[in-house]
Formats: C-alpha cells, structure tokens, sequence
C-alpha cells in the first residue's frame, strides 16, 4: 500500500504555497494525501519564525505526536521551513523522534531525505545556505481550484531590524517573466481564476535582470491570460513602490483594486529604527495616488506595535496615520523579540503590559474605521468569487462565502431550490427573462459551488466581513466550479529531480526513446 502523508503549515502565504509544494513533491514520490481522521505514515511540519510563539507551537506538536508514533512503527516526522532553517540540529536534540529536518532553500530533497531515514534507521538533518532549485519548478498539488499563488521571487534584499526572513530565505531571486505568465497559463487551464503573485517584496522584482519596471510590466503581461478573472499580489515595499505600478493596476481589467501596503509604525523615528527607508509622508503619498487613480481600492496593511523605544508619542503617531489612510483591513502584531535580529537587542523594550494596551487601542481605532469603511459598501452590488473555508459559522447561518474583488469577505444567502436568479421570472422582466432551464442557484446541477462566481447586494457590514442577505443578482457557473465539482485537486507539473518514489513502481513504457536533441 503507498504511504500515506499529512502536512501542518505555519505563517504566511509563502509558507503555504511552499507546503503545496511539498505535496506535490510527495505524491510525485508515490505518497498519497491522508484521508479524513486516518493516521498518516508521513507528518510534514512546514514553520514559521517570525512569532514568539513558534517555537513553542511547534515542539508542543512534536510532544504529543512522540506517544502516536510509538504505536505506529514506521510513521515518520519532518520539520522543515523557517525555524528549521533557524534551529537547524537543535530540533532532533529537543525532538529526538524526528526523522528529517530540511530547511527553506533545499525543499526538493524532501523525498529523498525520508528514504535515507527510513533506510539508515537514523534522522536526516540537511540545511542549506542558498537555494537547491527554484520551488517553482517542483510539482505542486494545489489546496484550491479555483485561486492559485504564484511566487515571482524568493528571499528579500532589505534588512529590517525587526525580521528574520532575510536570513533564513536569503537574498532575493527573480523567476524570468516567461516563466512566472507559463506557470499562470497551466493554472487557467485546469481552470483557476484568481493568482496570487507572490514575493517577499514583489516590486522590487526584476532586480536580478536590471529591469526597474518588470513588476508593473508582469502585471500587464497577466492582463492577457485569457481565462484569468483575477489578479493579486503580497506584498509590496513602500520604499520601492513607482507609479509605474499604479498605473498598471488602473489599466489591467483583470488586477484587483487591492493594496496590501506594510505600514509598520506611523512614527518615522521608529521606522528609521526598524530600517524601514521610507517616511509616513511617502507612505501617505502613495496612498494617495492610488485612490486617485483607482477610487474603489481596497488598502490593508501590516501593523507593529511596541518595538524598542516607541514612546507613546510614537504610537499616536501611528494612530494617526491610521486615520488618515482608512484601512479596509489590518494584520496587527505585539513586537516580540526574535533571537538574531538587531532589534532583539536594543534598549528600551517596552514592558508587555505597555505594549498591550497599545495594541488594544489600535485594534479599537482600526475596528472603527474598518466599520465605517464597509458600511460604504451597504446596498452596493459586488462580485464575490465563492470560496471554501471562508465562512466557519456557514452551515449554521444557511450563508456561504467568498470574497469580493476588493478582497473583502461576504457572507451571503445560500438560495433554496427556485429560489435564484432565474427562478420563473415574470414576463417582460429585462435581459434575462425567460432563462433555459437549471439556469439559475438551487436548480439540481446548477446549485453554487466553490468557483463559481456571483453578484450580490451588500445589507450588512461588520468590521472584518460583509453580509448579503437579499437574493442574488446573478450567478455564473465556472470551469473552477466544475474541478471543484469533480472533486479534483490542481495539480502543476515542476521538474522531477529524479527523486525516488516509494509505492508500486510504474510499468515500463514500451514507446520508443526519444533522441532528445529538441
């Protein structure tokens, strides 16, 4: 029987398409998904660094699997990303049960470190300090139909005092523009309609091959995969931002009116101390110019509180700028010290209790904003791409949910049978009238699905979601709502590496070889 294998992520989207990455990697090995609550042969715990509490996470979670993998002789456990990179052999001395440690830059040897494990009977530790291969050529089993990322670049070539990442990702490397708009095209064609592209600093892309202005280019070149409805990107540095980009979300059809744009703090004392190269008039001013060229975007932003030496003038500045900007969204953090950065051994960190309720007041102030900034939405008509997952109290609200092109989550009412547009319209009732049977939400084959993609009327804002109670405006069915339909996982082809597989092996082809020399 193949062996079976389950994998834990941790932290951000990189972390995330990095972990679809590993399953892709296994299954081309010959390991298949875990199924429901069944135990896995293979557990792949993908981490992050970047919070206080990772470490702890993560070695709680190796504690209660040390009993199960007792009883279940021949399961193995892996540790890699972030803090693999960052503990390296510290992991097997505090976990001894663990079979492999990989780390950030050789995810491809995965497979192969398993089997030397299993074969020697002994934990596999191999970190290294630049990049084996790019992940993007590694297979990938995709965890969504419908939205896929997409990583343009890997590593980050600023220094802020306050993260980790640069060290353990490396220096910056750019994919060619070729590459990143193929592996675009494979998605759409197995029926995506909403990438994500993704880089630890996306416009400084193209530093590699000296073009200034590939990333705004990039965003154009995707503007003409047909079949691509949405186009995002995370995340991009202030101090790099050129109106170039501006203008490239502006004019593509497809690029969602959304910014996600790292504040940090709103006193430029403190972000000089973070080495941020940029001032909150700078911060403001593209804020500014993008409003002016696109009136409906969406801003959201990451947010610090209480790094050494932020005075309590320091977070009104950052309030301030709060205010000014009308954030749609934030993700706010309390400063914690991570070992290897500079900031982790400046003077005057603030007390836990100061930085606390700093951090109450600014959630307070956001939720505000927040609030009022969604309430605008009430009775508008939006565009939400159903998703999974999205809503966790669906199945009790009879609501299903999705985001919006802005990114903002809606809830909205999951029609009865007959109940949609389409539904036995009056005569004489517009464009519309008269639609072909099962033509409409709720008729047999024709119910919503994950993919598909719907028009609603906002009755309801909350800080962080939307409620859509009214009956829809339209419903389209899609190529994404049918994979989903289908009960099939998007799966991208990478290089293979010749990695060894476990399982059956497959039969011998009887085609003739090929001379290779295309």
């Amino acid at each position: 029987m193949p062996k079976s294998f389950k994998v834990v992520t941790y932290g951000c989207q990189m972390n995330a398409h990095d972990s679809e990455r590993i399953s892709g990697l296994l299954e081309s090995a010959g390991y298949v998904p875990v199924v429901d609550d069944e135990q896995p042969d293979v557990v792949v715990f993908n981490t992050c660094a970047v919070r206080e509490n990772a470490d702890n996470r993560l070695y709680g979670n190796l504690g209660h699997l040390h009993p199960v993998k007792k009883a279940h002789p021949g399961m193995q456990i892996a540790v890699g990303g972030c803090l693999a990179q960052k503990d390296r052999g510290e992991i097997v001395k505090r976990a001894p049960w663990v079979d492999v440690v990989f780390g950030t830059h050789n995810i491809g040897s995965l497979p192969t470190l398993l089997e030397r494990a299993r074969h020697n009977a002994a934990a596999e530790v191999e970190i290294l300090e630049a990049l084996e291969v790019f992940p993007s050529t590694l297979p990938t089993r995709r965890e969504s139909t419908y939205a896929g990322w997409v990583s343009i670049s890997v590593g980050c070539n600023n220094t802020c005092t306050f993260c980790i990442v640069p060290a353990l990702r490396g220096k910056e490397k750019d994919r060619r523009p070729g590459e990143i708009l193929a592996e675009v095209e494979a998605l759409v064609a197995e029926g995506v309609l909403e990438v994500t592209l993704l880089g630890q600093n996306v416009n400084t892309y193209g530093v590699e091959f000296g073009d200034r202005l590939a990333f705004g280019k990039l965003l154009r070149a995707c503007g003409s995969v047909e079949g691509l409805e949405r186009v995002r990107f995370t995340s991009p540095h202030p101090a790099a931002f050129t109106d170039d980009v501006i203008a490239a979300m502006a004019e593509t059809p497809n690029v969602c009116h959304q910014l996600h744009m790292p504040l940090q703090s709103g006193s430029d004392r403190v972000l000089k101390a973070m080495r941020r190269s940029y001032r909150t008039d700078r911060y403001l001013g593209i804020i500014d110019r993008v409003r002016a060229a696109m009136p409906d975007a969406a801003i959201t932003t990451d947010i610090i509180v209480g790094f050494p030496g932020e005075t309590e003038e320091d977070f009104q500045g950052t309030l301030d700028v709060v205010r000014a900007a009308r954030f749609a969204s934030a993700f706010t953090f309390q400063y914690s010290k991570r070992p290897g950065t500079p900031a982790a051994t400046m003077d005057e960190q603030v007390p836990k209790e100061v930085v606390r309720d700093r951090y109450d007041r600014l959630v307070a102030c956001l939720e505000e904003i927040t609030w009022a900034e969604n309430s605008k939405l009430v009775g508008q008509t939006v565009e939400v791409l159903v998703a999974t997952g999205e809503g966790r109290k669906d199945g009790a609200t009879g609501r299903m949910s999705g985001r919006a092109r802005d990114g903002r989550l809606v809830h909205f009412a999951a029609p009865a049978a007959n109940d949609g547009p389409g539904a036995a319209p009056a005569a004489n009732d517009g464009p519309g009238a008269a639609p072909a049977a099962n033509d409409g939400p709720g008729h047999g084959n024709d119910s919503i699905r994950p993919g598909d993609i719907v028009h609603t009327t906002i009755t309801y804002a909350a800080p962080h979601h939307l409620n859509a109670d009214g009956p829809l405006v339209s419903h389209r069915r899609t190529r994404a709502g049918d994979v989903w339909a289908a009960g099939h996982a998007v799966r991208t082809p990478g290089v293979s590496l010749g990695l060894p597989t476990v399982g059956v092996p497959a039969p011998a082809s009887t085609a003739p070889a090929a001379c290779g020399c295309d």
